[in-house]
């Protein structure tokens, strides 16, 4: 009787190898979506835990880095996303992933270019008071204080550029989506993601040098 009992206690450990319970199938996409579409707040944190990651890496590299404020915005971002799935404005032409990308890139933009308009220089006394405590330990303090500097009129240009074409460069050249992604993403055609990527990348080129010439920086790329 005690050696079948010590059978069964291991046939049990097998099948919850591991501890905790059993895993349940991954959860699909379509089957998230349409939970979000009938309201039903238990896919919650299935949705945070499958985005999470995504909204996170896009919100940083549109502001280099995690501000004070960050848990709002990446808060804004999948309030967002369920808004938008919840409207039907998801066309499921693309990965969930992809399109949460997108929701967060449109999020942060907006946010960075509040931000611009409440003053010009995002963070510079922080940028400058950083590299002065390393400026004594780092040879290249001021090279990385300057590809900061760089990376801060980028932002900032981009955010007095149109949405459309700002967007489409940022998911382009900053995310690395291809152009029937953003074109998916956006609902436009391939021809006309293409043409705003062109504009844009002409535009912010164009504003980029304006600004070097203004400030005695010409020969810089």
């Amino acid at each position: 009787m005690s050696e079948n009992r010590a059978r069964q206690n291991r046939a049990h450990l097998r099948a919850v190898e591991g501890g905790g319970a059993p895993r349940e199938d991954r959860v699909s996409d379509e089957q998230l979506i349409d939970a979000v579409q009938r309201g039903d707040s238990r896919v919650a944190d299935e949705l945070y835990r499958r985005l999470a990651s995504v909204v996170d890496r896009t919100l940083y590299k549109i502001f280099g880095r995690r501000e004070i404020d960050h848990d709002d915005i990446v808060q804004m971002a999948f309030e967002q996303v369920v808004e938008t799935l919840a409207k039907q404005q998801f066309a499921r032409a693309c990965s969930l992933e992809t399109w949460a990308s997108r929701v967060a890139g449109h999020v942060g933009l907006n946010a960075l270019r509040t931000r611009r308009r409440e003053r010009r220089w995002l963070d510079q006394r922080t940028d400058v008071a950083l590299a002065s405590k390393h400026r004594a330990s780092y040879q290249d303090s001021e090279r990385v204080l300057e590809a900061r500097a760089r990376l801060e009129r980028v932002r900032q240009h981009l955010c007095a550029m149109k949405p459309d074409q700002a967007e489409t460069l940022f998911l382009h050249d900053a995310l690395g989506h291809d152009l029937a992604e953003i074109a998916l993403m956006t609902g436009a055609s391939v021809a006309a993601t293409q043409s705003r990527l062109v504009r844009g990348r002409k535009e912010l080129f164009k504003r980029l040098d304006k600004e070097a010439k203004s400030s005695g920086r010409a020969d810089e790329p």
